[in-house]
């Protein structure tokens, strides 16, 4: 993301997984974890939703710990269509915030097929730890569902699409988010990628972080 990025590595379920590592300027207020979109269509660490999701939560004061699933990159291993890319983020959650250091506030943010995934995160974790704030953006639920976000995690959640994506329907995030009556920001007349319009996403995202969990 900058010349400060701190790039390395770790063990992961299928081999080495590669992690980019972004500090806040003072001292960090958590730890979050971000997921790219798809591999098999070019998703990695460096995609720019990705890199804007680093951005808002540096910029809030908070440890941003991007990752390449498996597959991609320097990362090992190959594709496994969401189930090992969910152990994958739960590896890069445990070394960045071991489960036993309940001290330090974990979020947890994820474009396209990396929010799916995180979707399926955020049911495995919080039930043994919390999860202080959730960003999903452009959400993966037609090509495979997406998990509902319990209602207890509803306003540390935020969700936003673009009206007019064509890579994940609005419709059909509708349809997911509806059942949950989980709110939905969206962005008129922005596609999937949000190109133009990165720095409005970076503002709701920071907003989003900002405004204190009821």
């Amino acid at each position: 993301m900058n010349s400060k990025t701190q790039k390395s590595s770790i063990a992961g379920p299928a081999g080495t997984l590669e992690i980019a590592v972004d500090l806040p300027a003072g001292a960090p207020c958590g730890i979050a974890v971000i997921a790219h979109p798809h591999p098999l269509f070019g998703g990695t660490l460096d995609n720019k939703v990705v890199q804007t999701l680093a951005r808002a939560f540096v910029q809030t004061g908070w440890t941003a710990v991007r990752f390449n699933f498996r597959g991609v990159g320097a990362s090992a291993g190959s594709h496994d269509e969401g189930r090992g890319e969910l152990d994958d983020l739960l590896a890069v959650v445990q070394h960045a915030a071991p489960a036993g250091d309940r001290q330090v506030p974990l979020a947890l943010a994820g474009f396209s097929f990396g929010a799916f995934v995180t979707t399926h995160a955020v049911a495995r974790l919080q039930a043994s730890r919390p999860i202080d704030k959730l960003v999903l953006v452009g959400t993966s639920v037609s090509r495979a569902p997406a998990a509902p976000i319990d209602s207890a995690m509803h306003n540390r959640t935020l969700v936003v699409h673009g009206e007019q994506d064509d890579t994940v329907l609005l419709v059909d995030v509708m349809d997911w988010a509806r059942p949950q009556a989980l709110p939905v920001t969206v962005v008129p007349g922005v596609g999937h990628f949000f190109h133009g319009q990165l720095p409005l996403l970076k503002n709701l995202v920071v907003r989003h972080l900002v405004s204190p969990a009821a």
